[in-house]
This record gives structure tokens, C-alpha cells and sequence, in this order.
């Protein structure tokens, strides 16, 4: 599978979602759409990463973006965490890895000296017409919704 690459169109895909719906990316377009990666439901940098893109919720969708939250927890964690920190947005399941190899955000770390494979803190935002336009890798929480808000606004 390819992967994607920034100024060229992502391909479309489908992909199960919280509140029981399939997110198609084609059926996006008119809209910028941010896709965030991250580790694990419930653990500390994902839950502060995620309340960060609620509390500017509004002003993502004031800029006419959607905010989809992605990682590879089923759909029953992911509905619990959605209730449990408030958010307004979907989360994606992507227990299968499509979308993480999609957009090649597995990577090898070592934790504690031992190899894992894991997921990388990534977000991608995608314009109106499903093309790439920016990327952020090996994302730092603090501040990063700040950063990717302001990109949109530009």
C-alpha cells in the first residue's frame, strides 16, 4: 500500500467510527479535515491531546474543519472515551492498521530498553479537495492544537 505524501490527494477510504457511523473522506470534501493519530484511549497524553481539540472545537468548526481522532482501539473504548471526555467529534477504529499504515504512523521505539512497535503522535490536515497539505510528526501535546489551529486559520 502506498502511503501519502504532503500536496498530492489522500486516497479515499471508509473507516468505522464512534456514534455508529462510517467516515468516508471523499464525502468530507468542501471541508478541511484534521485526522490525529494517537497511542491509547484513557492514557494521559491522548486524554489531554483529545480535551485540547474539544475545548477549540468550535473555532475548528467556525474554519469549516472536521476533527476525527484515530487509533487502533476498538469502538467500544472508543465510545466510552468519547462519553467519558465529553467530545463533540468522532473517534476512528483502526484496529485492522489500514489507516496507520495509510499513513505511516507505526514505528519501532525502545520503551524501558526493549524494541515495540507502537504508534507515532501524528496529525495530518487534509484541504477541501482530500489533498495533503500538512503534517505533524512525533507531535509534542502542549501547544500542538494551538499550531494546528493556527495553520488552518492561515
Amino acid at each position: 500500500m502506498d502511503t501519502v505524501t504532503l500536496d498530492q490527494p489522500v486516497p479515499d477510504f471508509t473507516a468505522q467510527a464512534t456514534s455508529q457511523k462510517d467516515i468516508r473522506l471523499s464525502a468530507l470534501r468542501g471541508w478541511k479535515t484534521v485526522l490525529y493519530f494517537y497511542p491509547k484511549d484513557n492514557t494521559p497524553g491522548c486524554t489531554i491531546e483529545s480535551q485540547d481539540f474539544r475545548d477549540s472545537y468550535e473555532d475548528f468548526k467556525a474554519a469549516k474543519t472536521c476533527i476525527f481522532g484515530i487509533s487502533k482501539d476498538l469502538l467500544k473504548s472508543h465510545e466510552a472515551f468519547k462519553e467519558e471526555q465529553n467530545l463533540p467529534f468522532e473517534l476512528i477504529s483502526d484496529t485492522d492498521g489500514r489507516l496507520c499504515e495509510l499513513f505511516d504512523v507505526i514505528r519501532d521505539q525502545y520503551m524501558h530498553g526493549h524494541q515495540v512497535t507502537s504508534m507515532e503522535r501524528s496529525t495530518f490536515l487534509i484541504d477541501e479537495n482530500g489533498v495533503l497539505i500538512q503534517e505533524w510528526r512525533k507531535v509534542r501535546v502542549n501547544g500542538h492544537v494551538d499550531e494546528v489551529l493556527e495553520a488552518i486559520q492561515k
